[in-house]
């Protein structure tokens, strides 16, 4: 390198500068510091408690209204009473299937003429706005949401209210943060968190309510979101206790102390549950496709798939409506093997036509139901086949219930929780981890989606599978950064430099220049495009291209932390200075130094040979 060089890659490495001349630093910009709660975290956990107290009574509202739809549709009546649809049957006879059509045919003209985004259980609509739509959701959904699943149900189709309620809740907070000043992010937390008011008030299910907004919507692990998720799921569970009393909603007998040999058996019911959820998830979808290749307009289709729905009603008449009562029979063991059975396969048939004919309803109820009757009726075989096994046909409904929903929507901690809190078992609780875990397993390994995602997948939308703690967040830019700085003087002839990057020297490669004055402080970054633009002329010194206001940032300061100053001020580069030292240039960070970062990542998901066999082999050859 000649002298020339030799100067201009002179770095400020151990340069002792006077405390005046830390005023040109005093302007330049350094990455905030990142603070997961702040006080802004206090504003939004305000604003989910009135959330989760309107989430609660719009529940409220809307299983209201399912009770008054229901009563006039079937009894004639002007009623709130809770009346179940199959009592009526035996009166109607055939006219029961007249019922759900005209209940489809409204939804058709609403989702028509109203907005398509009531159609269906709602949960993936509303994770398709988190992804792509900065959880945005049209107003109206609010109203309309409610009133359609209302009326689909109400009329007897094989619904539960849980999901339109959660939509709901999710539509209400979605308005709130657009109506009010707030980010992308607090908006998907005030989403979340009327979603989870939602489910929270429909089953008394607090925790479930909040596993289950961070499984299927916010996709992080945070406390900046799990802490207003988790009040407006309080404030909603406190609503529905004031209402309807501290019951659990599936109230059984009380269950005894598994034996090691039943949580064998649970944990393969688990896993059958897993593949039964995989099937069920296909067999909606092939009946989905199905509907998409008809020759008419799609608002006709909900008529149709209520004609199944009625038909399978005046046979089958517990499979129409909500059907809360059934699950609490089925884990209860009020049912016998055969009427467990044609109940479970019947409300399949009925609800999988029914939700891909693109009506308005929801998922979770149908598919507690149908995994309870599997659990129940694999129990009971069981049960009687190898009574040594100690199984308990009630367990087993328990666990084929939680696991079936764990199988279907990867929701599997939120899944065992809520098995558990709505029926205060605790001895239910290892069979449902086991069995939750390995349906999740099995699920995972023979469907790459899962019944929520797969509709949105379908439109390109992909949704996270893992939630990872932050790698940029473990990294310090001090460990990645380049020591070895090339500088300009900001003195410099700009022609100078310009004959010097049209060497050969491999320092002249670089595509960004830290600049120092006469005494070595950094006072701006060049890079090579402003260097060699036409616009500037030779006779111009290099502080005069020095255009943009200096950004640095420290050695201490977090990869993320850079990336974001990066992204914010649209820059590639930091020069990065020492704290309390500011004039003392440290080194300078890229983007292809934080590129590094996941390089070492994907090295270390290599499978590697054990190290203990290794060593052990190792010493075995030198005693030979």
């Amino acid at each position: 390198m000649n002298e020339h060089e030799t100067a201009m890659s002179a770095t400020t490495e151990g340069l002792t500068l006077s405390p005046s001349l830390d005023l040109v630093l005093e302007s330049a910009q350094v990455p905030a510091e990142s603070f997961s709660v702040s006080w802004r975290t206090v504003y939004i956990s305000a604003l989910a408690i009135v959330l989760g107290v309107a989430s609660a009574f719009v529940a409220q509202f809307m299983l209201a209204l399912i009770a008054l739809i229901t009563n006039a549709s079937f009894y004639g009546q002007f009623s709130l009473a809770t009346h179940a649809p199959a009592g009526a049957v035996p009166h109607l006879g055939w006219f029961v299937v007249v019922i759900p059509v005209v209940g489809a045919l409204i939804i058709g003209f609403m989702a028509r003429y109203g907005s398509q985004a009531i159609r269906g259980d709602g949960i993936p609509e509303a994770m398709e706005q988190v992804l792509v739509n900065e959880s945005r959701i049209p107003a109206r959904i609010t109203f309309l949401k409610p009133i359609s699943s209302a009326i689909a149900i109400g009329t007897g189709g094989p619904f539960g209210a849980e999901g339109p309620i959660i939509a709901t809740g999710g539509a209400l907070g979605s308005a709130l943060g657009q109506f009010l000043p707030s980010t992308v992010a607090e908006r998907k937390i005030l989403l979340a968190a009327g979603a989870a008011a939602g489910i929270a008030a429909t089953f008394g299910c607090p925790v479930a309510a909040v596993l289950l907004a961070i499984e299927v919507l916010l996709f992080e692990f945070r406390p900046r979101s799990i802490i207003p998720v988790a009040l407006a799921s309080y404030a909603a569970t406190g609503v529905r206790m004031l209402i309807e009393g501290p019951e659990p909603i599936f109230a059984m007998p009380n269950l005894q102390q598994p034996s090691i040999a039943a949580l064998a058996v649970y944990i393969l019911l688990g896993a059958i549950l897993g593949l039964a959820a995989v099937g069920v998830t296909r067999l909606v979808y092939i009946f989905e496709d199905a509907f998409e290749r008809l020759p008419i307009h799609w608002m006709w289709w909900p008529a149709m798939g209520a004609v199944v729905v009625g038909v399978v009603g005046y046979f089958v008449p517990d499979t129409l409506g909500v059907g809360y009562y059934n699950i609490k029979a089925i884990l209860s063991d009020h049912l016998t093997l055969y009427a467990a059975f044609v109940l479970c396969a019947m409300k399949l048939i009925s609800w999988s036509i029914a939700l891909a004919s693109g009506t308005s309803g929801g998922t979770l109820a149908p598919l507690f139901m149908i995994g309870g009757g599997l659990g129940a009726v694999m129990g009971t075989l069981i049960a009687t086949a190898a009574p040594w096994l100690g199984v308990d046909p009630r367990i087993a409904a328990l666990v084929g219930m939680a696991s079936i929903f764990a199988g279907a929507s990867r929701a599997m901690l939120a899944s065992a929780v809520f098995a558990f809190e709505t029926t205060l078992q605790p001895f239910g609780i290892l069979p449902l981890l086991g069995g939750c875990a390995a349906s999740y397993l099995a699920s995972s390994l023979t469907m790459p989606t899962s019944i929520m995602t797969e509709k949105i997948a379908r439109r390109g939308v992909r949704t996270p599978a893992d939630y990872e703690a932050d790698l940029l967040e473990q990294v310090q830019v001090g460990d990645i950064m380049s020591t070895n700085v090339v500088t300009l003087k900001a003195s410099e002839d700009l022609a100078n430099v310009r004959s010097w990057l049209n060497s050969d020297s491999s320092d002249a490669m670089h595509q960004g220049f830290p600049v120092v004055n006469d005494r070595g402080i950094v006072v701006g970054v060049v890079t090579r495009r402003d260097l060699l633009s036409p616009a500037n002329r030779s006779q111009k010194k290099v502080e005069d291209v020095v255009s943009t206001l200096l950004r640095v940032c420290y050695e201490d300061t977090t990869a993320r932390q850079a990336v974001d100053h990066m992204v914010n001020h649209d820059i590639g580069r930091l020069p990065v200075v020492r704290r309390g030292r500011p004039t003392q240039l440290a080194g300078i960070v890229t983007r292809s130094d934080i590129l590094s970062i996941f390089k070492d990542r994907t090295l270390n998901s290599k499978l590697q040979e054990p190290s203990l066999r290794l060593r052990f082999r190792r010493k075995k050859s030198k005693a030979g």
